[in-house]
């Protein structure tokens, strides 16, 4: 099937380059659970070489369509999720890209300086989704002031196009009712859950909860060095029916901002100390 295959490539790197991902897959699978990924998530620039527009296609050419928009303000992002038109059980797609004209002139002049180095060829690629980052290593101190402005920006020039996270949907679970049961679960096991705002974002009110592990700090090459930043996370979804009994396929703005900061490595050092 076209749909598990598109979705095994981005599994693949994603597990393998993010060990406490894959551990934790193996810990729900070794209590006899078969995992449903909710979604997966992808990140981008809003330039349109490599827009959300271009890096859907990969989904809107085998049976997605765009759903719900997502504006995050603060982060200066814009976000679009996308279902497939005739399978619901299909995971859902996130796409949201860095509205880089909105910066400062330092980053807009950094990130076009690398996006432009590389040639216009590269982004006719249809592998583009897939090949992670394209634009070459760049120095930590380079990295370390994109963070300053926007921890997307770091992220996204270093790890490039590959998912960000996955979401585990909890409603598929057997022996799991609940986020709080997953938490727990997982927190017993030495993960630590985000917690930029509590542990679960959303409620069943509004039809969905979320939650994530942070980031794993993992040693990145940089032109100067190794050094260690954050990587990719693991995310736990739960769907709750609407009035008519169906179940609520969307995404909430407020929720996602806060899972955006999985990967917030400042934020991490910060709660440490």
């Amino acid at each position: 099937m076209e749909i598990e295959k598109i979705f095994e490539r981005f599994w693949v790197p994603y597990s393998t380059q993010n060990p406490s991902a894959k551990k934790i897959y193996d810990l729900f699978t070794e209590q006899g659970e078969k995992i449903i990924h909710d979604h997966i998530a992808l990140r981008t620039f809003n330039d349109p070489r490599m827009n959300i527009d271009v890096i859907s296609k990969v989904f809107t050419d085998n049976g997605y369509e765009a759903k719900g928009e997502y504006e995050f303000k603060a982060k200066k992002v814009f976000g679009r999720h996308f279902e497939h038109k005739t399978d619901a059980n299909a995971p859902k797609a996130f796409i949201s890209e860095l509205l880089i004209d909105e910066f400062s002139d330092y980053l807009q002049s950094t990130i076009y300086q690398y996006i432009n180095d590389v040639g216009e060829e590269v982004y006719l690629d249809p592998e583009l989704v897939y090949k992670g980052s394209i634009w070459g290593r760049i120095p930590f101190e380079t990295y370390n002031k994109l963070r300053e402005e926007s921890e997307y920006a770091a992220w996204l020039l270093v790890y490039g196009f590959r998912a960000n996270h996955f979401a585990i949907k909890v409603n598929e679970l057997k022996n799991f009712k609940s986020l709080q049961e997953v938490n727990a679960f997982v927190k017993s096991h030495g993960y630590v859950m985000n917690t930029a705002a509590g542990e679960i974002y959303g409620t069943p009110e509004e039809l969905l909860e979320q939650s994530a592990t942070r980031a794993g700090i993992m040693p990145f090459q940089f032109t100067d060095g190794v050094f260690e930043i954050p990587a990719c996370f693991y995310e736990f979804t739960r769907r709750y029916n609407d009035e008519t009994g169906k179940q609520y396929s969307g995404f909430i703005a407020a929720n996602a901002d806060k899972i955006f900061e999985s990967t917030n490595f400042y934020k991490k050092q910060a709660d440490m100390m």
